[in-house]
């Protein structure tokens, strides 16, 4: 069933910078907008605000990975293994599922299925459905992985959310305080303060928080909900060294960005032959 409160929504197809993209807009203006190429939220537009940061600088070829929005890393976070850095989907084309968009009528759903090219560096039988849910002052994104092989499937992952800030110095994040924390940049575990301020650069990953932590800006205050299904929680900066190394940044980006992504980074998920997981990340917005 559609969630209380939902809202009717318009869907249109549109080009953005040369990619195919597809776009829910609610009455009251607010829209998402969503990439073909990985599947890739590329644009949260509320009460007339950007809400995801993405870096003028990004690639659009259709295959290079997109730098901001929410990537879909899978099946593998980072360089933590041998595929291809956060994985191979987010750099492929996958497909509107107007089928699956849900009962909510503000949804849509993307699919993707393993196929010859993937099998040749993952020897591994999956699909991977996406689901977008817009609602007055809230997105969901929910990443759903099915094991359509005899053998069980191990994966890790992230939703690697960038959140748009209006200046990362004035910027704290709460809601992780004595969750474990790993920095890192200084190969330091420890337990994470009641609230932290991520002037970069900032790399850390936390145990998932039981409750929604609070992203405290000066312009408004996002909760930020990770569901169950996933273990970890980053918080990522690149700080302005970072940013002089990406080609794809502007110099000064790393002030007006945050990732806090839910995410899958040590223990990998399995999921039994002919089983499925799922793992979402809710945004909402709390106001001034």
């Amino acid at each position: 069933m559609a969630e209380p409160g939902a809202a009717l929504a318009t869907r249109s197809e549109e080009l953005f910078q040369g990619q195919p993209c597809h776009r829910l807009t609610l009455a009251d203006g607010d829209s998402v907008l969503v990439a073909l190429q990985g599947a890739h939220v590329i644009s949260w537009l509320q009460g007339g605000r950007e809400r995801l940061f993405v870096s003028p600088h990004s690639v659009w070829d259709g295959h290079t990975a997109i730098r901001g929005g929410i990537p879909i890393c899978f099946p593998q976070f980072n360089q933590r293994g041998d595929l291809p850095k956060h994985g191979f989907v987010r750099n492929l084309p996958w497909a509107l599922l107007d089928a699956e968009a849900g009962e909510s009528p503000a949804s849509l759903c993307f699919g993707f299925n393993a196929d010859d090219n993937t099998r040749a560096i993952w020897p591994a039988e999956f699909e991977t459905r996406l689901r977008v849910d817009l609602l007055p002052e809230q997105l969901c994104v929910t990443l759903e992985v099915r094991n359509l092989g005899t053998q069980a499937l191990r994966f890790t992952g992230a939703l690697h959310s960038y959140l748009a800030v209006s200046d990362i110095a004035q910027v704290r994040l709460s809601g992780l305080g004595g969750q474990k924390e790993w920095d890192s940049r200084a190969d330091v575990h420890q337990r994470a303060a009641d609230s932290l301020q991520c002037v970069g650069p900032f790399d850390r990953v936390y145990s998932a928080p039981p409750a929604p932590m609070h992203l405290h800006d000066p312009l408004g205050a996002l909760e930020i909900s990770n569901s169950a299904g996933w273990a970890d929680c980053v918080v990522w900066n690149p700080g302005a060294a970072g940013c002089a190394l990406m080609p794809d940044m502007t110099p000064d980006a790393f002030e007006r960005m945050l990732c806090v992504e839910a995410a899958q980074v040590f223990e990998p998920i399995t999921v039994a032959a002919g089983g499925h997981w799922s793992g979402s990340q809710r945004l909402r917005v709390l106001g001034v």
